[in-house]
């Protein structure tokens, strides 16, 4: 997984000592007056139709009524949108499930936060599960959140409330089992040595060659899982972690992550802006892949400057996990840096998130949505960095590949 609203200082540089003499991170997370929380919180993607009202949203610890797309806030009851609140509540039983493993039990103990222990954020989810389930509206379920709910911002890159929001999603490509003169660019499956190499790793170029052709040539040659005949969709596979995959024999195939080399990621998108091609703000996935498909020859250029390599696994059809070991659900599952927030815990985004329209146009606004912090990935590093997870196929890179912005993230507990 893989990218890219403040007048009040935390005040949080502070390092943490735990009960058994840990040295960890301070947690960047404040707790918000309820007087600021007024324009946020109701989850439209919940309703049955769309509202127009007063649009607002939060914009440094506050509300900027001028922001031309942000929330609706209405008192209008509409009713549920099933199949939304269906997936929500598959996200809260997957974080439930989570938190009553031992690796949330040892997650927990080593967090820094005294409010957000695993017991409270466990009887949080449970609570606006009931409320989820028992509510007769999104505006309803908005209303008994803000009653029975604290909230605790991220402090951000600038440490005033500003997060950096991108999406990732699980791409669906052609591939074969059997290489061919059209399918050249292979997954590989982690080797059964992997373990005894020695660091640092092989580079991607030594991997892969810097065509992404050598395959007979590496070290990593038979441990071929499939083909793909474009090699920027076999790099972002990688890039993403998981992919559907049709087969040219009929049949299909699930892959997922199944390890990947010691380097830091980095970003091909990044170095085009470091090369100058781009402006930061003008880059998006459809961008970048017009880029690539004019000038193929520059895939070899910028490809290997990425070492982190990334191995797969079939997953029989099963639903891409993120790093808490349960499934990532569309639209309400978040990546985060765990090193600094709570794993499975449920959370509040307000961001530019890129829906489909009626019309079937894509089109960006500025929404209050519910999700869980399920998952983390390798540029996905400290508090103003959040990764939206959007579901598989088409439709779902296409948002991906437009969600680039800035918003705010808060952390949900219930009151005690």
């Amino acid at each position: 997984m893989i990218k890219s609203i403040s007048t009040f200082c935390l005040g949080l540089g502070v390092v943490a000592v735990t009960s058994w003499g840990q040295i960890v991170q301070a947690i960047p997370l404040q707790l918000v007056p309820s007087v600021k929380l007024k324009h946020i919180g109701l989850d439209s993607k919940l309703g049955n139709n769309e509202v127009n009202s007063e649009r607002r949203t939060v914009y440094q610890w506050g509300t900027n009524p001028n922001c031309p797309a942000a929330q609706p806030k209405t008192t209008t009851k509409a009713g549920w949108n099933e199949s939304q609140r269906q997936a929500l509540q598959q996200a809260i039983d997957h974080s439930l499930y989570y938190l009553s493993t031992p690796k949330a039990v040892e997650s927990y103990r080593k967090y820094a936060s005294p409010e957000f222990n695993l017991e409270r954020t466990k009887r949080s989810l449970v609570r606006f599960k009931e409320l989820l389930l028992t509510t007769d509206s999104p505006v309803a379920l908005e209303e008994a959140v803000k009653e029975e709910f604290v909230f605790y911002q991220s402090e951000g890159k600038d440490k005033r409330g500003r997060v950096e929001f991108t999406g990732y999603f699980e791409p669906t490509y052609t591939a074969s089992r059997v290489r061919t003169a059209e399918y050249r660019y292979p997954l590989y499956r982690k080797p059964a040595n992997f373990n005894r190499w020695s660091s640092p790793h092989p580079t991607r170029a030594q991997l892969e060659g810097k065509d992404g052709l050598a395959a007979h040539k590496s070290i990593l040659r038979g441990q071929e899982l499939v083909w793909l005949s474009d090699r920027l969709e076999a790099f972002l596979v990688q890039v993403q972690g998981s992919a559907r995959l049709k087969m040219t024999d009929g049949t299909t195939m699930s892959v997922g992550y199944g390890g990947t080399t010691n380097y830091p990621y980095v970003s091909i998108g990044g170095e085009l802006v470091k090369d100058g091609v781009f402006d930061k703000d003008e880059l998006s996935l459809p961008k970048l892949l017009d880029y690539f498909a004019a000038n193929p020859k520059h895939l070899d250029k910028y490809i290997p400057r990425n070492n982190r390599f990334v191995f797969f696994r079939e997953t029989d059809g099963k639903p891409p996990t993120g790093n808490l070991g349960v499934p990532v659900t569309g639209d309400r599952s978040i990546a985060t840096d765990k090193s600094l927030m709570p794993p499975g815990a449920l959370a509040l985004i307000v961001a530019p998130i890129p829906d489909v329209e009626p019309t079937g146009e894509v089109k960006t606004r500025v929404v209050s949505r519910y999700v869980l912090d399920q998952d983390t990935g390798s540029a996905i590093k400290g508090a103003g960095r959040v990764d939206i997870f959007l579901g598989s196929g088409e439709v779902a890179g296409e948002r991906a590949g437009k969600l680039n912005g800035n918003g705010n993230l808060f952390y949900l507990l219930l009151k005690e």
